[in-house]
């Protein structure tokens, strides 16, 4: 199912995926690294089938517990399905594998003259997956907003082990219910994301920062 590489079960290797920025957790059974979507579909198959729990995780900055085991189980780690399938200028998206790190599609953009305006303070390190499941957002979000508002479209395995498609790659789309924005800020527990699409912006000429003081 996973290469051997992909599969941590010692002990001192499980305790490094027990907590995230904030939370500690439970010690899982296993770690499994996911190279595809058929990947983490076999686990999810495999998980109906011998019943035992599943939690995803990105990079595991988060502050609210949202990728921390809280019982025995596999953590499905997606860090290593990381590519950037298409930067499209035209069309101002991104398509990507939710191992992505914010930061290295930031870099990617900038040489199209884009952006992708979510940046929380791990963006350097945390991965787009992470971002879409806990719907993050930083200090630009007072500007642009959340990671909510420039998701289009995604790719996600839910529990049963079915692979759904939801959204669009265009900026505008009202037709039908808006599953892309059930699954944003679900932190996991309605599917497992393995692809997002995005939009990106141009990037502004000039920026600016406002600081208040009370007095000088």
């Amino acid at each position: 199912m996973v290469n051997p590489g992909d599969l941590l079960v010692n002990e001192e290797d499980l305790l490094c995926y027990t907590y995230d920025a904030n939370v500690r957790g439970i010690l899982p059974w296993a770690v499994v690294f996911p190279r595809s979507t058929e990947q983490v579909r076999e686990i999810l198959l495999l998980a109906n089938e011998f019943p035992f729990f599943v939690f995803p995780r990105g990079a595991g900055t988060g502050m609210t517990g949202g990728s921390v085991p809280t019982a025995g189980g596999v953590v499905l780690c997606m860090t290593k399905m990381k590519a950037i399938k298409e930067i499209s200028p035209e069309d101002g998206i991104a398509i990507v594998e939710a191992g992505v790190l914010n930061g290295e599609l930031q870099q990617v953009a900038k040489k199209h003259n884009l952006f992708f305006p979510p940046d929380p303070s791990s963006y350097l390190y945390s991965t787009i997956g992470g971002n879409v499941a806990e719907n993050a957002g930083g200090a630009r979000a007072l500007r642009y907003g959340v990671t909510r508002d420039y998701v289009l479209g995604l790719e996600v395995v839910t529990g049963k082990g079915e692979i759904l498609r939801t959204g669009r790659r265009t900026w505008k789309g009202v037709v039908g219910y808006d599953l892309t924005g059930l699954f944003v800020g679900s932190e996991g527990t309605l599917g497992v994301i393995t692809e997002v699409t995005v939009k990106l912006l141009p990037i502004p000429p000039e920026w600016g920062t406002l600081v208040g003081f009370s007095h000088l």
